[in-house]
């Protein structure tokens, strides 16, 4: 099949690649490489259905000629189980608001994102649909009747059992009619994507590009908005839900008449149904697959359905009274979601004071540089930083910072070990000196890359006085 792909590129680009590079792709089984020949960069698709890639193929060539935002198929095989397509770069959404997910705060940056991506789901819902065959979509052309029983049954199999909590069948199965029965209340003819999340998003030139949509089928409206606004590991508080929410509607009523308070009383049946299937999901590709990235994934989805009962329904009493024990049992209730540690390292002036801990922790450790051997009397490092190569030689040379950052990397160090043993998720570390310009700046930063790369943990490193930020990605 690799060497289909290559054939492919020299049919389309006249030349063979020089370089084959296998993509990850998560959770689906279909195979993903980048070949590179020359000025041409293409993505390889290798799929295990056939049916599934004329799915893709269709989709993929209709959207496309609607003018929505998604990779240009450029060649096909002949048995269409393999393609070429545009290659879009390799900035998933996901990974575009990855500061906002890990803190709960989304920068402007990444809001004014997240606008763009809701907005151009509702046109690609309803506009995508127009003209559309959906006896091209596999497994099935709607969402239906079938379709629910079959992620109910998913979860209830996949997941549910699996966890070992006792529950009456035939009581679960009465609730579960009667939200299949809700669902298909909602009948519109719009295009439903089925997995849209942010790992199906691509940013290219600060624009939304939507991938992987070969499982969408006709279906409502909400059922993408809830997995998108309700995906296990978005942080999204309520308040930028419900901002996306009222955005979205508001664009979607650019293009059919919307009754806000019904979409929103149907909605939480939708986020209930969501959170199920993806529960389902990840308990097949983890409990029985056994793939990491999922099992990793089941505390986030878990407390996203706590969130969801301390509503409670009237309409489904004997699926919530088995989701509460479900939630409340040992191997859920003892592992939170733990949201991983971030240290931030500073540099200061003391004459300008200690800096403020704005996680609310209190402060830190604050390691005072004044009584180590000031460059900063000397003219010549006056237009100088701890960063610059003749403050760091000045400093080293001396050695006086050096044994007190040994000390400091011995107290600190025991202390980021016990914090991520421990789950805790800030620490801060300050060095101050007279100005905030040489000694603090130059230990700031060593502390920063030390911790960095002995603990793989992120670090955001602030020299305040020289108005200077950077993060230090997590490696883990």
């Amino acid at each position: 099949m690799a060497q289909t792909l290559n054939q492919l590129f020299k049919q389309l680009t006249g030349i063979l690649p020089e370089q084959q590079t296998q993509l990850s792709a998560s959770g689906s089984n279909r195979r993903y490489f980048r070949l590179r020949g020359g000025e041409h960069s293409l993505i390889g698709v290798i799929g295990t259905s056939q049916d599934e890639n004329k799915a893709f193929l269709y989709m993929a060539d209709h959207f496309k000629k609607k003018g929505l935002n998604v990779p240009e198929v450029k060649a096909v095989s002949d048995d269409k189980m393999t393609y070429l397509q545009e290659d879009l770069g390799d900035t998933l959404l996901f990974d575009y608001i990855a500061d906002g997910r890990k803190t709960g705060v989304f920068c402007e940056r990444e809001k004014r994102m997240l606008r763009k991506t809701i907005q151009r789901l509702a046109r690609f819902q309803v506009k995508g649909a127009e003209d559309f065959d959906f006896t091209q979509c596999y497994p099935q052309p709607e969402f239906n009747l079938r379709s629910i029983q079959w992620d109910l049954n998913y979860f209830k199999y996949c997941f549910l059992k699996a966890t070992g909590v006792d529950f009456q069948e035939n009581l679960l199965e009465n609730d579960f009619e009667r939200l299949a029965y809700i669902l298909l209340q909602t009948r519109t003819h719009t295009f439903m994507y089925r997995d849209f999340q942010s790992r199906n998003v691509m940013v290219v030139n600060e624009e939304p590009y939507f991938i992987d949509f070969q499982g969408g089928r006709r279906g409502p409206l909400h059922y993408d908005l809830a997995s998108f606004l309700w995906q296990a590991k978005a942080h999204f508080n309520p308040e930028l839900r419900n901002e996306l929410i009222e955005l979205y509607l508001s664009e979607l009523s650019k293009y059919m008449d919307v009754n806000r308070e019904e979409f929103y009383a149907t909605l939480r049946h939708f986020v209930l149904f969501r959170t199920l299937q993806v529960l389902g999901a990840y308990g097949f590709r983890g409990y029985f697959e056994k793939k990491p990235h999922f099992l990793q994934s089941i505390p986030f989805a878990i407390d996203n359905l706590r969130q969801l009962l301390l509503d409670g329904s009237e309409d489904y009493p004997y699926l919530v009274d088995v989701l509460r024990r479900m939630t409340q049992m040992k191997q859920f209730k003892d592992v939170g979601v733990r949201k991983p540690l971030v240290v931030r390292v500073y540099s200061f002036s003391y004459k300008k004071g200690i800096p403020n801990d704005a996680s609310g922790n209190g402060g830190g450790f604050v390691f005072d540089c004044r009584a180590v051997n000031n460059p900063g009397k000397y003219e010549r490092y006056n237009n100088f930083t701890g960063l610059d190569d003749a403050v760091v030689q000045f400093l080293e040379d001396d050695g006086e910072i050096l044994t007190l950052l040994e000390h400091a990397y011995a107290l600190v160090d025991a202390s980021v070990k016990r914090y991520i043993d421990r789950g805790f998720q800030n620490l801060m570390v300050s060095f101050g000196c007279t100005g905030g310009q040489h000694r603090s700046v130059y230990a700031a930063q060593k502390m920063a890359e030390h911790i960095n790369k002995k603990f793989g943990v992120e670090v955001q490193l602030v020299h305040r006085e020289q108005n200077i930020e950077d993060v230090l990605p997590s490696t883990k």
